[in-house]
């Protein structure tokens, strides 16, 4: 038996942002992370000579990692090669001409975007820039401090920002103020899938997403996003944190209400001042807190919480390039909304559906050998509530979906050029990955389940308990998860100062 400061269970992002900033402040760190790679959903793998994300493919907001690097003495530039992608994506509206948005800073592009695909509608994106601006101003100091209670609600940042955040109007609502065609306002909406979310029945308070795109960019890192993870993952061993892989914990120890360990499944026990959960939160509350401390999170009030949709993957190794099809392409449903209404009633979304394709081999050369391609396809649908037998429709839907990516998509006979194919489904991503549910953006982001309503940075009803990544404040997405494991560092730095460990 051993002791150590902080204990983190799992090395996903969150988790390893945590790890960095505690270790650099001079916290002893240990990560204990069940698979054999770092990164979790943030993470890569290959198929033959071919590279993948397993998850996100849009880096939004460097900025956030870039100062967690310089709050750990590093300079994230130093390690990653980060390039904005402009346009930012291809946009393929059903019986429309394809849309190519472009972010702020080349705004005379964007403009002039508009005004082809959609003519004598570019009034409003100004509108929108200088009034999401104010806005997200307002809401930006409430992303980063905790909501331990309601009493937080009074402080002035949330005060200041109550007449913005348009919590009971939708994201697709907002939107109306500014662009009428519907197919504009969806350029604008569909973002809410990053949360897991419809437009229609997200808080207005997510029109930020989109934003953000168009305020700061769409970027890629060489060698795919999971670089991010690898980094900090090499920088924390070098400062002499510890990253012990392939080892499962099996329980959080707790002595009343307080956590003071974790039992691994070797039998091993280690003890630590601090423990961070960055996994995915319900799964990690049944099987790692003992029921009977665990009130608030039984498994019935888990199971009556709200989650976000899944999604199922194609990870396509392909021996040919499209140098003409964008980094990035969103192609929509016919009936968009009928699609995400499917998906959010939990039914099976039939042959109208909407797809994501990365062609990233026309930004990055490193990901799939000269000549060929390694193209992510991802695919909203409904999580595991919904009851869909994955195991018998995934071939059937793979042979559509690449029907699809070859006549809506234009990736030509691409099904005629594939050497190598992996296929995730929501199953998987709840039996592989430990995904509750399969929902892979986590706890939904309506409005009973943010700010003090999410379960808390520093959980609730436990004493040195803490949980970084989507289930927890701010929520899902790579910024805010690294502003999650902000918060819970400056948390346990500020009781290290008044001495209440």
């Amino acid at each position: 038996m051993d002791k150590t400061d902080i204990i983190i269970i799992g090395a996903g992002p969150g988790g390893l942002a945590a790890a960095l900033l505690l270790n650099h402040k001079g916290y002893s760190v240990k990560i204990f992370e069940k698979k054999s790679y770092v990164g979790g959903r943030n993470s890569s793998f290959k198929l033959g000579d071919y590279k993948f994300d397993l998850g996100p493919t849009f880096f939004l907001m460097p900025q956030i990692l870039e100062e967690i690097f310089l709050e750990s003495g590093e300079d994230l530039n130093n390690y990653v090669k980060i390039k904005e992608i402009n346009p930012m994506y291809r946009l393929k509206f059903y019986g429309r001409e394809d849309f190519y948005p472009y972010s702020n800073n080349q705004k005379y592009h964007m403009l002039a975007e508009i005004e082809r695909v959609f003519p004598l509608n570019s009034q409003g994106y100004n509108q929108y820039i200088e009034r999401e601006s104010i806005k997200f101003s307002k809401l930006e100091p409430c992303l980063k401090v905790p909501y331990s209670s309601f009493k937080d609600y009074f402080k002035s940042n949330f005060l200041k920002a109550i007449p913005y955040l348009d919590a009971f109007s939708s994201v697709y609502k907002v939107m109306g103020k500014y662009f009428k065609p519907n197919d504009l306002r969806l350029a604008f909406t569909f973002q809410a899938k990053y949360i897991g979310m419809s437009p229609w029945v997200a808080p207005g308070t997510f029109t930020m997403i989109s934003y953000l795109e168009h305020k700061y960019g769409v970027h890629h890192v060489e060698g795919g996003l999971n670089m991010l993870s690898e980094t900090m993952a090499s920088i924390i061993e070098k400062q002499n944190g510890e990253i012990i892989l392939n080892t499962p914990v099996k329980s959080i120890i707790f002595e009343e209400n307080k956590a003071v360990g974790v039992k691994l499944e070797n039998g091993d026990v280690c003890r630590g001042k601090h423990i961070i959960i960055n996994a995915d939160f319900a799964n990690a509350m049944k099987n790692l807190v003992p029921k009977n401390i665990r009130t608030k999170y039984s498994d019935e009030n888990l199971e009556k919480k709200k989650y976000s949709c899944s999604t199922f993957m194609l990870y396509l190794g392909v021996n040919k390039t499209y140098p003409k099809i964008s980094h990035h392409t969103i192609v929509f449903a016919k009936d968009y909304k009928k699609n995400v209404n499917k998906i959010n009633e939990n039914k099976d979304i039939g042959s109208d559906f909407s797809f994501y394709i990365q062609n990233p081999s026309v930004t990055d050369p490193t990901l799939a050998p000269k000549g060929k391609s390694s193209i992510y396809v991802l695919v909203p649908v409904a999580n595991n509530k919904s009851k869909i037998d994955w195991e018998k429709q995934k071939y059937d839907f793979t042979k559509l979906l690449i029907e699809k990516i070859e006549k809506i998509a234009n990736f030509e006979n691409i099904g005629k050029h594939i050497e190598e194919l992996k296929i995730i489904t929501p199953l998987e991503w709840e039996s592989e990955y430990d995904i509750y549910n399969g929902s892979v953006f986590n706890l939904s982001h309506n409005i009973t389940q943010m700010l003090a309503m999410r379960p808390h940075n520093q959980l609730e009803g436990y004493k040195n308990l803490y949980v970084v990544g989507g289930g927890t404040h701010p929520g899902s997405g790579l910024p805010t998860i690294y502003e999650s494991a902000r918060i819970v560092s400056n948390m346990i730095q500020k009781r290290a100062y008044k001495n209440d460990d």
